[in-house]
């Protein structure tokens, strides 16, 4: 009775490498379920604790939130927005489209509809356009930061999903240095925060 599934946040700290060729597993417990009520309604927050793991042992450790929610119901009130706390040093300037939602949804074994079916977003779910992944978003953070770091090793990393983002506007990737690596952000076309995210890393 709880149709809307979304990627609240994810935690991962990675002990290890990766090599390319090397054999892996993936080791997923379901660690909690957790009902909650909200100014939405009825939810249920679930988290996941994912290991992968070579021949050496675990290489990623990976705590993955999810929540589920009641189906949409006419006059819902917006995501409340909140705007950033700090000035960002590094931004990149991202516009949707329906192919690359479409790309990283057959990059992460993704079918839900709510990322590349127009009609099925608008008139099941309804939003507004395609809802925009939020571990794309989280990718494209981390993309950031390397592309303003390069050859620094990510050794940690946490994200949490704030507000919904749709393919009919841009958003903008924010972030700035600290002492251990990152606090980095994204913006919707309104300047309200999607996603807060904080990295941790060791530099070259």
């Amino acid at each position: 009775e709880l149709p809307r599934r979304m990627w609240a946040g994810d935690t991962l700290t990675f002990h290890r490498p990766i090599r390319s060729g090397e054999a892996i597993t993936r080791r997923s417990t379901i660690e909690e379920v957790t009902p909650k009520e909200g100014r939405s309604g009825r939810m249920v927050f679930v988290k996941v604790r994912h290991e992968i793991s070579t021949a050496a042992g675990v290489a990623i450790t990976e705590f993955h939130d999810i929540v589920y929610r009641e189906a949409a119901k006419p006059g819902d009130a917006p995501v409340p927005g909140e705007r950033p706390t700090g000035e960002s040093v590094w931004q990149r300037r991202i516009q949707p489209d329906p192919v690359l939602l479409f790309r990283y949804s057959a990059l992460t074994f993704n079918g839900h509809r709510i990322h590349y079916d127009r009609d099925y977003c608008r008139d099941v779910e309804g939003y507004p356009g395609l809802v925009f992944h939020g571990p794309l978003s989280a990718t494209l953070l981390m993309d950031l930061f390397l592309r303003e770091n390069p050859g620094a090793r990510v050794t940690g990393f946490r994200f949490r999903a704030k507000r919904p983002l749709f393919d009919i506007h841009p958003l903008t990737l924010c972030g700035a240095p600290t002492a251990t690596g990152a606090t980095l952000w994204v913006t919707d076309h309104e300047g309200f925060v999607a996603m807060s995210a904080e990295l941790e890393a060791e530099r070259s």
